[in-house]
């Protein structure tokens, strides 16, 4: 029987966009904040740049602007770019109210240089701001009393009018059913309006930074229930990755490259120590993400080696230590010494650029759901996002949903009575290795024919194997009761086939999608929008 859980505001996701989303409601109504595992498991407490901002003497909004444009490959929604640039500042403000210890430099805000910027912009707490963001908002969550933190509890689906007891096919969605993960049970979550943030859908691929749970919930989730979804085919692929068989997803921050550091050939090749960015792109280590990502793969396949180099070494030891305090004591564990000794390196997912079609104000298509972060496609990023850009589109739309909903709040009904979960029909799953293995070859497909480089063949090799997934997964979800790993699985399929018919859909190369068979860009930027 289904355990019953009513709310004014439910926010499915703990992280930067869903828990600035709660501050900014709580002290009007009550918030639930639900989280998949732990509160801070999700993609922000990840994150080791920082935030962009226009902070410098010298630097302009425009510039941010056309930064953010020029990474997009035009692609972006030029009126989002400039709402989220303009509103960046007073984000940053407001979470070191929270008290994030942003690194200061002589009483000021210390600024970093990253890929794509034309100035220093990015505020940083060290090489770890992500955590620092994730701690100060949890902690401000955990003190209000109108804020409800729901741990370890995994979202199903979207509860709609078609769950009601009195069936309807309107779409206004009025909360999830979630799976707590500690006793079995699905339960109910009710609320007038629903928040995804949920973050992306890295755990398609192979290889990721992204955490465990990144399988593309939130999307899934708002495409089953009907909202359209766009620009799924530019996944973005971070340059670098550590290249370590023992340790998986350890990212090595953009900021390295931004502070000097150079990618070389390793030894053994020929021309072994070159440094090879210059020859393919006149800001070397500074251009944009997916131009890095493509030149590593290039030489990763021109010499067949596992992996390139990272070199800062050049740089005083202060300085390195200084500015990269947790990767240096990380890789000082392995036995790297960064200020001694280059960093082996690869390109893994990073960001999903593309997902659920929202507006200025984070609404969906659907009636009392809004979405913020990493699982929307606002028009921010375009075809490619520009670094440390990432938290901030968190910040100003959480924000920008909380107000709207706050705005709005006399239209939103209390929600009608709705169905308890029914699992009456199902039994417990007697083959847990179909879901394992099945989640194996989702990713090792994804990372082999829609990644960094793509061709029309293989990316109709990936479709076939998406189709015999779906089918073979919604049989297993229609007979066995759910488990988290069965939910993930459902979703990353689901996921899956939206990004493969996305880049089948795009007959250009743009920004993070390349295709050998249209290596040319289209005169006209146009999003790829899916239709349930």
């Amino acid at each position: 029987m289904s355990v019953p859980h009513d709310f004014d505001v439910l926010i499915v996701g703990s992280g930067a966009a869903g828990l600035t989303a709660a501050l900014h409601l709580a002290d009007h109504v009550r918030v639930g904040v639900l989280a998949k595992g732990g509160l801070s498991e999700g993609s922000t407490a990840w994150a080791q740049g920082g935030i962009a901002a226009v902070l410098e003497e010298g630097d302009t909004f425009e510039s941010h602007i056309e930064d953010t444009m020029v990474a997009g490959a035009g692609l972006n929604d030029r009126r989002t770019v400039e709402y989220v640039v303009e509103n960046a500042p007073i984000a940053i403000e407001r979470l070191a109210r929270l008290g994030v210890p942003f690194t200061v430099d002589h009483g000021a805000l210390h600024l970093t240089r990253e890929g794509g910027h034309s100035h220093r912009r990015i505020v940083h707490v060290d090489d770890a701001t992500g955590a620092a963001v994730q701690r100060s908002l949890e902690a401000a969550a955990t003190a209000h009393p109108n804020i409800t933190l729901v741990a370890n509890h995994a979202a199903v689906d979207l509860v709609t009018g078609r769950h009601g007891e009195r069936y309807s096919a309107e779409g206004h969605v009025w909360g999830v059913y979630a799976l707590d993960r500690e006793t079995g049970r699905v339960e109910l979550f009710t609320a007038r309006a629903t928040i995804l943030a949920t973050g992306g859908a890295g755990r398609t691929y192979l290889y990721s930074t992204a955490p465990r749970g990144a399988t593309g919930d939130g999307i899934a989730m708002a495409w089953r229930a009907g909202c359209r979804v766009s620009n799924m085919e530019f996944m973005q692929f971070h340059p670098t990755c550590l290249w370590n068989l023992d340790v998986k997803n350890f990212l090595i921050t953009e900021a390295v490259r931004g502070e000097g550091g150079h990618l070389k050939l390793p030894p053994g090749v020929p021309n072994g120590g070159h440094r090879f960015m210059p020859d393919f792109d006149p800001r070397a280590e500074l251009a944009p993400r997916d131009i890095v990502a493509r030149a590593i793969d290039h030489e990763i396949k021109r010499f067949g080696l596992d992996y390139v180099h990272l070199d800062i070494s050049h740089m005083p030891s202060a300085f390195i230590r200084e500015h990269f305090p947790n990767i240096d004591a990380r890789l000082i564990s392995l036995g790297i010494d960064m200020t001694r000794e280059p960093i082996p390196v690869v390109p893994a997912q990073h960001y999903t650029c593309g997902g659920i079609v929202v507006d200025l104000d984070g609404r969906t298509d659907l009636p009392g759901l809004y979405a913020a972060g990493e699982c929307t496609q606002s028009g921010l990023h375009g075809a490619n996002r520009l670094a440390s850009n990432s938290l901030l589109e968190c910040l100003v739309f959480g924000e920008a949903a909380a107000r709207d909903i706050l705005a709005q709040w006399d239209r939103f009904p209390a929600p009608p009575p709705i169905r308890a979960w029914d699992e009456s029909r199902v039994s417990e799953a007697d083959e847990d290795v179909v879901v394992q293995h099945n989640w194996r070859e989702i990713r090792r497909f994804m990372w082999d024919y829609v990644g960094i480089v793509r061709t029309t063949k293989r990316l109709e090799r990936a479709k076939h194997r998406v189709d015999m997934l779906r089918h073979e997964v919604a049989d297993y979800y229609g007979n066995y009761r759910v488990t988290a790993d069965l939910i993930e699985l459902r979703n990353l399929v689901d996921v899956a086939d939206l990004i493969v018919r996305s880049a089948l859909h795009r007959k250009e190369s743009r920004g993070l999608h390349y295709t050998l068979d249209y290596p040319e860009m289209l005169p006209e930027a146009k999003d790829t929008i899916l239709v349930p």
